[in-house]
């Protein structure tokens, strides 16, 4: 009891502490002649010396407002801002108190509103509803500067050095130009290359679906929204990038980047070609392309797979030489129709060569597989996308996004592998060369109309959208499987394989809603959604009589047909206020369930009917300016898949039988997750809380028995019960004087999962946990250097029952130093430097390693060149080895990674926006 009530006087005394340092100002700001409150009037505080935003807020209905901010000694100047109205200005010599304002009285400027802004006195910051605008000549950069840095500039906003940008402690995950995605909405491209004198206003909106944009509805997600809007007389221009380089052991990089725009038309090339595992597009000055450092432009997986604007290529462990070519065209037609489209061809070639050790875990014993692989892919792709937007009158839209897909991929595969048991007897060993090659065809469409009516609020939606994915593979299979502990004839196979899967379906909704108040709406809908899908394996062994493959295997050829059925009624209730937003939605889901198989000339037909339960609900709360708590929960049930549910034998793997169980039951998932954010702009510190978890119940997981040779027979079955959660924090907080800041991060995530099997048909349970801590100080000097460390611990455990091992573990280090130096001018040298140890790795694999990448540049010809010599693994130490636990398996796995390479690369940038002099620009502009 003491204890308890120790806790509350030091949190009360933390709180009384942590409030003595901030002060009210409260007023109310009404119409000077109609003497009426004007509602969402922006009213800030900025700093006399030298015009920083200190806080601000708007006007509620009843005209008051109220400003919570720092004690300050300094003198301040209160503006409020209408549009329309003339700007309120007042001085203030002091903030160590309360200060009650009283009424303001605004007066109508006289003019027509495009009058009202007279430039340099337009507010810096406007609040319109759910949208926070600035005004980019308010906030001061350097006459060459980027978009970025003017974002860098903006109250509340800061961009880490992995380049992940958020507003008031919200990640944006989304940045447009003119309302635009400005090839790819991530916007790195934009705020990269985009010179921040064009720029008149940043607006931040809450991201989000198509859907929830037509008609209005507040956001479900936390996530933010960035629109640039370009002064109207620079609203065209011409900017891009043109990259070479060439280096040791014949690695190269080249990438090409063109943009032009003119008012809402815009068109946009992408290419490259390099053989250093990227994409071959980035935007980062120090290292290009060169990946395995800060190049945080392109994504790269854990297994080697590579991306570029959401859109992913690659996809396998190894080195790739790869090619682009990409181009984006937005318009806007007849006024009424807004379009944009990508189309994206990529080639891509991967060589790799990897070995692994895995340790089997079994109830009784453990076997031990040690394994190798050779492994060549060339792969081409076709992606082509469209968005059409129509406005069909004031009061109904109508959105399409059509795409299609066709990749073709040519494989090469050798492995070999042994397993022995406990004894050191040889249990099985394999042997196989395989050619394939596979083509995927896929077309999706959406289409979603939105119709408003007079009374506010109430609305109607229809949406349809429509998949269809089509991949045929042909393989060509040498394998040799040898069993040496029991009697089973050795596995010897020549053959063809032909295999065929399409999948098709159809989803619809109609959803009408109805204001029952001014904030709150009844939704109701109804949802049917159809999905077929038709699998088939055709084998023909080789006939040494006729030298053909024309020997039909019957037991390794197969046909599965499944479809599913789904009506969804719902009703829901939407609430929309100014500090909660929440939304509802429950109903009863029909489901057929229909499965049908052919294997061995018997027709098997297995169908089900079911009804079941379905909600979901998510609530946002703002606390305060700078605190929210935003949480959902979704409740569902997942089917098995056809060949899961049906009583059909894979016998394409040797080791590895695996049959359907007709009597599985449908997964039933609780999904929650939680978040509660606190971030103080005014002292750039933030605090970030986030939780969830997902519980299943019936979960559906592979039953396997082995025999002496290790040799697996799997089914599946329902366990009772199957956890997933997570749990993490994070603080931040910057320190800035003049042109020094210093930014600390430091951060801890955690997880837990309870997973049930069953393996030689005994039920095990394992219980496994990680946590990670995390620690980031970024030290610079504007336009000088800067110095950014990093540190991250990551500890895994998996604590088993009924097994024959309690417990596996093991612990990763990771240590990071990233230097970069504008000194002396013109020359950028830049370092990135990393160390990871990897604990309990088997014999025969390096635990750790360093990978040491250094780049030193110089710009010439008025800063369009820049020449550049980098270094990629200085020290030679690069290996790609890593560790895995699973419930069923600890495997340590090498591949072959990028070695030492030194390249030579010059860098041409060319630019020309309306609004600028004629002897600027890298090249001569058309209007």
């Amino acid at each position: 009891m003491f204890k308890q009530f120790l806790s509350v006087v030091l949190f009360l005394f933390v709180f009384c502490a942590n409030s003595q340092n901030f002060i009210i100002v409260k007023g109310k700001i009404i119409d000077e002649s109609t003497k009426l409150p004007l509602e969402s009037a922006t009213v800030y505080l900025t700093s006399k010396k030298d015009s920083t935003v200190i806080d601000y807020t708007i006007s509620e209905k009843n005209g008051n407002f109220e400003i919570i901010t720092r004690k300050s000694n300094e003198t301040v100047v209160l503006k409020a801002s209408f549009l329309g109205y003339q700007n309120f200005k007042k001085e203030i010599s002091s903030l160590n108190e309360n200060l009650e304002l009283g009424t303001i009285s605004l007066i109508e400027s006289g003019t027509s509103l495009d009058e009202v802004v007279v430039k340099g006195e337009a507010p810096p910051i406007r609040i319109k509803n759910d949208t926070l605008e600035f005004d980019a000549a308010s906030f001061k950069v350097g006459a060459d500067a980027n978009v970025e840095k003017l974002i860098k500039q903006l109250p509340g906003v800061e961009i880490s050095p992995e380049g992940k940008i958020t507003v008031n402690g919200k990640e944006v995950n989304q940045i447009l130009v003119n309302g635009k995605p400005f090839f790819g909405k991530d916007g790195k491209i934009a705020t990269q290359n985009l010179p921040a004198e064009i720029i008149e206003k940043i607006q931040v909106v809450d991201t989000k679906t198509k859907a929830e944009e037509l008609s209005g509805e507040a956001a479900s997600s936390e996530e933010k929204t960035i629109n640039l809007t370009i002064q109207e007389d620079k609203n065209k221009g011409f900017f891009g990038k043109v990259m070479g380089g060439y280096g040791s052991d014949e690695r190269y990089e080249s990438s090409l980047l063109l943009n032009w725009f003119k008012g809402e038309r815009k068109l946009s090339v992408l290419a490259s070609a390099n053989n250093i595992n990227s994409v071959g597009f980035s935007m980062n000055e120090i290292f290009d392309n060169m990946g395995g450092g800060r190049n945080s432009s392109v994504y790269v997986g854990d297994d080697g797979s590579f991306g570029i604007n959401g859109m992913n290529f690659g996809g396998n462990n190894g080195l790739t030489t790869s090619n682009l070519v990409g181009i984006n065209f937005a318009d806007k037609w007849f006024e009424k129709v807004d379009m944009s489209s990508n189309y994206f061809f990529t080639n891509a070639e991967t060589d790799n060569v990897s070995r692994s050790s895995r340790t089997n875990l079994l109830p009784n014993e453990t076997t031990f597989t040690e394994s190798n692989s050779t492994s060549n892919r060339i792969g081409n792709s076709h992606n082509l996308s469209f968005d059409f937007e129509v406005k069909l009158d004031s009061t109904a839209t109508i959105y399409m996004s059509p795409k299609f897909v066709r990749a073709m991929n040519k494989d090469r595969f050798t492995s070999g592998q042994e397993t022995r048991n406990q004894t050191d007897e040889l249990s099985n060993e394999s042997n196989s060369i395989s050619f394939s090659d596979v083509d995927d065809t896929s077309f999706e469409n959406n289409i979603y109309y939105y119709k408003s009516f007079k009374k506010k609020e109430r609305g109607f939606s229809a949406s349809l959208s429509n998949e269809h994915k089509k991949t045929t593979t042909f393989s060509n299979l040498n394998s040799s499987t040898f069993y040496y502990l029991t009697a089973e004839p050795d596995d010897i196979r020549n053959q063809n394989v032909f295999r065929s899967k399409d999948f098709n379906k159809v989803e619809t909704e109609i959803r009408y809603g109805e204001p029952i108040t001014d904030s709150l709406k009844l939704s109701l809908a109804s949802e049917i959604t159809y999905y077929a899908s038709k699998d088939s394996d055709a084998t023909f062994d080789f006939d040494e009589v006729s030298g053909n493959y024309s020997e039909f295997n019957a037991p390794l050829s197969n046909e599965i047909n499944s479809s599913v059925l789904k009506i969804y009624p719902s009703a829901g209730l939407n609430l929309t206020r100014k500090k909660i937003r929440a939304r509802f939605n429950v109903g009863p889901e029909f489901v057929t369930f229909k499965n049908e198989s052919d294997y061995l000339s018997v027709n098997t037909r297995l169908d089900k009917n079911y009804v079941f339960p379905r909600a979901s609900a998510n609530l946002s709360y703002t606390i305060s300016k700078s605190k929210s708590i935003y949480t959902n929960y979704n409740f569902r049930m997942e089917l098995p898949l056809a060949n899961q549910f049906l009583p059909v034998e894979n016998l394409s793997n040797p080791l590895n039988t695996i049959v359907g169980n007709g009597e599985l039951n449908p997964t039933q998932q609780h999904s929650f997750y939680s978040n509660f954010n606190n971030y103080d702009w005014q002292s750039r510190s933030g605090f970030f809380f986030y939780g969830g978890m997902t519980l299943s119940k019936d979960q559906i997981v592979s039953s396997t028995v082995f025999d002496e040779s290790f040799r697996a027979q799997t089914t599946y079955e329902n366990v009772d019960k199957g956890l997933n959660s997570y749990m993490g924090v994070s603080w931040s907080k910057s320190f800035k004087k003049e042109k020094r800041t210093l930014r600390i991060s430091t951060g801890f995530d955690s997880g837990y999962n309870l997973n049930q099997g069953l393996t030689n048909a005994e039920l095990y349970e394992a219980k496994g946990w990680r946590i990670e801590p995390r620690v980031n100080l970024n030290w610079s000097i504007e336009e000088l250097i800067t110095i950014a460390p990093s540190y991250s611990y990551t500890f895994n455990s998996t604590d088993f029952k009924n097994y024959v091992i309690e417990n596996a573990n093991n612990f990763v280090h990771r240590f990071k130093m990233e230097f970069t130096s504008y000194w002396p001018k013109k020359v950028v040298f830049g370092n990135d430097f990393g160390y990871t140890y990897n604990s309990n790795i088997a014999d025969g694999f390096q635990k750790d390693f360093y990978l040491w990448n250094t780049s030193l540049g110089y710009n010439f010809y008025k800063d369009r060149l820049l020449a550049k010599v980098k270094v990629y693994d200085v020290l030679n130490q690069n290996v790609g080895v890593r560790r895995t636990i699973t419930p069923t398996a600890i495997t340590d796995a090498e591949n072959i990674v990028l070695q030492q390479y030194v390249m030579f690369s010059l860098t041409y940038k060319l630019d020309k926006f309306g609004g600028k002099k004629e002897n600027e620009g890298g090249m001569f502009f058309l209007d």
